[in-house]
């Protein structure tokens, strides 16, 4: 089966990825001619299948320690792997395909807690990573050799284990003349950053803080649980930004420490931003002006990220802008604005799909994973080298 797989000069593999916005699973169904560096990635096709909000609610209580239980990790990580299974199911049958001609899925799987940095008073909360969806779950029911469990053999060689999409950001994006940032806008926001002509070694690549994540929780607490986002930006456009608010968000100690640096639903989740929430209301801020205010927290903290540690050493022409923070025209604006140097521009309008990328991004690193090929780029997790990351789930 994997010596098939391996002759094989062409593949068709599913990219799945759920990310931190904890929307629902993207499935990308990708054409791949060779591997490594010299890749060539073609969409076939896409497909999301998204979460109803009572599991939403589920996936953010088991990031959340006061919420979480043991049996809940346990339970969620097989109903998940299910859940990716359906999307798997989901995305071949849309695109006028069988199961049986699919040759791979890679799966991220769905992050519930990353401890990048152990913790210095604990000695058994070492740096480590926790990802749920079972792989062996996603591989019975589809049929599908199956690669997932990504970040932890970066951690291993002493990475971050995140962020992993800029390898495939520099396979995909990298130009000859312009440098380039390609920034996701999922629930937390991340960077590459690859000067013109750049070499893997030569990414800065990082979290750059919340995206999407503090004014999801904002709109859904401030509409009673009716909306999940705000769709187009539209509620953010309605507000006034509070200044005094948005410096507060803005001293946050993340935003000062170099790259390597990554986070997620442990710094940033509920817990943070209902915190927030509640002295903004205490300051007598309008509902509009707390999406405003976070919104202008999310583009204030990518485009000072730039400042401080990416401008000094590259000239970028373009941010490149995926997920679903692309759709939220208040945040563009806003980016735009901060950013008069460079093209500010969605990824859609670019030729690359904005919703599909990162799924794209996993496609291509269980491509590398079978070949046994290095699929991390130590310039952005920190690992020591370059490693096969993945494992390996069969039929």
């Amino acid at each position: 089966m994997l010596v098939e797989l391996l002759n094989k000069r062409e593949k068709l593999v599913v990219g799945l990825m759920s990310g931190t916005s904890l929307d629902g699973i993207d499935a990308a169904i990708v054409r791949i001619a060779g591997a490594g560096i010299g890749s060539k990635a073609e969409l076939v096709a896409f497909s999301a299948l998204p979460y109803e909000d009572e599991l939403r609610e589920r996936l953010k209580a088991v990031c959340t320690p006061d919420e979480s239980s043991t049996p809940e990790v346990c339970g969620l990580n097989f109903y998940l792997g299910h859940r990716f299974a359906a999307a798997v199911r989901q995305a071949v049958r849309e695109a006028g395909l069988r199961l049986e001609d699919i040759d791979l899925i890679a799966s991220h799987g769905q992050t519930v807690w990353h401890i990048p940095v152990a913790d210095a008073d604990d000695k058994y909360l070492v740096r480590s990573t926790l990802q749920i969806g079972d792989i062996s779950v996603i591989a019975k029911e589809t049929g599908i050799v199956t690669v997932g469990d990504f970040r932890t053999a970066d951690m291993a060689v002493g990475g971050q284990g995140a962020p992993l999409a800029p390898y495939a950001d520099f396979l995909l994006l990298r130009d000859e003349t312009r440098g380039r940032i390609a920034q996701n806008v999922g629930g937390i926001g991340n960077c590459a950053a690859i000067p013109a002509a750049g070499r893997p070694k030569q990414t800065i690549a990082f979290d750059t803080g919340p995206g999407n994540m503090i004014i999801d929780q904002a709109v859904y607490e401030l509409s009673g649980g009716t909306q999940s986002y705000d769709e187009g930006g539209r509620w953010a456009a309605q507000g006034k930004v509070r200044d005094d608010l948005l410096a507060e968000l803005l001293a946050h100690p993340y935003f000062a420490l170099p790259p390597v640096k990554t986070t997620g639903r442990e710094m940033f989740g509920k817990t943070f931003a209902s915190g927030w929430m509640a002295k903004a209301q205490a300051a007598g801020a309008a509902a509009a002006d707390i999406v405003a205010t976070a919104t202008a927290f999310t583009a204030h903290s990518i485009a000072d990220s730039y400042r401080q540690f990416v401008f000094p050493h590259m000239e970028i022409h373009d941010v490149i802008v995926s997920g679903g923070g692309a759709r939220n025209g208040t945040l563009m604006r806003m980016l735009a604005e901060l950013l008069p140097a460079q093209r500010v521009i969605a990824s859609d309008e670019f030729g690359l799909s904005g919703d599909a990328k990162e799924a794209i991004a996993f496609a291509l690193l269980g491509n590398n994973f079978v070949h046994g090929i290095p699929n991390n780029l130590p310039s952005a997790t920190g690992a020591s080298m370059a490693t096969v990351m993945g494992k390996l789930a069969l039929p």
